[in-house]
């Protein structure tokens, strides 16, 4: 009851951390279908294109053997290795390539799902393996179920395919028994063409579903709930209690920063008590005024109160003041749609201190 609650809640979708740490534990989608259907490939592939030829081989040597038995005294243990030898060097040819294609097909159709990563925890000791109630949850679960299925479907297929291809060429298949031992591996290839060409397509259709539903369910398993997702949030951006916080120093930082800076000012502009903005202007600095400090109520008010201590003119001009304020930040050179109104009051300046600006 507690699992079925505990999957009710998770109604978010994963996050890319929670995916990204799931294939990083080796938890991936992975289809045994997928990788089945790239095994009867590789079959198919060695029927169409190596079987031919190397039954016909393999005959070849047997009718050798049977017709020539003189040839082959069994007499000693070295002539029962001479001809062990001689039959698996002819079936080689058959070998050989069977086992490569399953070998190549079936670590491709591994690879094509997910990139090879090592995870040692995958083969780290835990007690759920070999737990009774872990097993008959695997087994009678829904991906049990699922697997079951799947399995029944394919037997099912596979046996009625075989009855249907086998059905027509019944009388044909016993005849050919009695036939040249050529004759009985062509009628065999020809069933078993004929029978792989129906089962590659059922498994292909498989193949698919599975593809498709293995990537749907490992989805909903890694969903989270509401909670999981804040926790998360909380672990890669900070405790929104801190980050503000930190955020509430920083600018307290800043704007202490920003008081010591007030007595390098040349003039203060403000409005009487909500706004102050005070401007550096020094020929041999640059060419145009830098806000070196600026702020709003009580900050404006200790601007102010800084700047009269240090006999820094304030001038009160309330659109300028509030204009300044919105649009330039500190220690920023103030932009041209202000230089008028600056200048003036800095030539104000020069008028009544000439060497204040020098």
């Amino acid at each position: 009851m507690s699992d079925d609650q505990d999957k009710d809640s998770k109604t978010e979708s994963p996050s890319e951390k929670k995916m990204t740490d799931a294939i990083e534990k080796g938890n991936t989608p992975f289809s045994r279908e997928v990788t089945m259907f790239a095994s009867v490939v590789a079959i198919y592939i060695f029927v169409v294109f190596f079987l031919p030829q190397g039954f016909a081989t393999v005959a070849e040597a047997l009718k050798d053997v049977f017709e020539q038995p003189e040839a082959w005294r069994i007499e000693s243990s070295t002539d029962v290795v001479a001809l062990v030898s001689h039959l698996l060097w002819k079936a080689s040819a058959l070998l050989i390539p069977f086992f490569t294609l399953l070998i190549v097909f079936g670590i491709g159709s591994s690879i094509l799902q997910n990139l090879p990563s090592p995870v040692l925890d995958r083969i780290a000791p835990k007690m759920n393996r070999i737990s009774p109630a872990s097993g008959f949850k695997r087994i009678y679960g829904i991906q049990g179920v699922v697997e079951f299925a799947k399995s029944f479907a394919k037997v099912a297929v596979v046996s009625l395919i075989i009855v249907l291809t086998l059905w027509n060429d019944y009388y044909a298949t016993l005849d050919s028994m009695f036939s040249d031992p050529l004759t009985i591996f062509a009628t065999i290839s020809k069933d078993f063409n004929q029978i792989m060409i129906v089962v590659l397509i059922s498994t292909a259709v498989i193949a698919i579903a599975d593809f498709f539903w293995t990537r749907h369910h490992w989805y909903t398993e890694l969903r989270m709930t509401k909670q999981e997702v804040k926790e998360e949030l909380k672990q890669s951006q900070g405790d929104p209690i801190i980050r503000a916080r930190l955020r509430s120093i920083a600018r307290d930082r800043a704007r202490r920063r920003m008081i010591t800076s007030v007595p390098r000012a040349t003039l203060v502009i403000a409005n009487p008590t909500h706004y102050a903005v005070a401007l550096r202007y020094v020929r041999e600095e640059g060419d145009a005024p830098v806000v070196v400090a600026k702020g709003q109520d009580l900050v404006a008010l200790k601007i102010r109160e800084i700047a009269e201590k240090n006999g820094i003119p304030v001038f009160e001009d309330p659109p300028l003041a509030r204009s300044m304020f919105a649009q330039v930040s500190v220690d920023s050179v103030i932009p041209p749609v202000f230089y008028k109104a600056v200048a003036e009051l800095i030539h104000r300046i020069y008028a009544t201190q000439p060497k204040r600006m020098t």
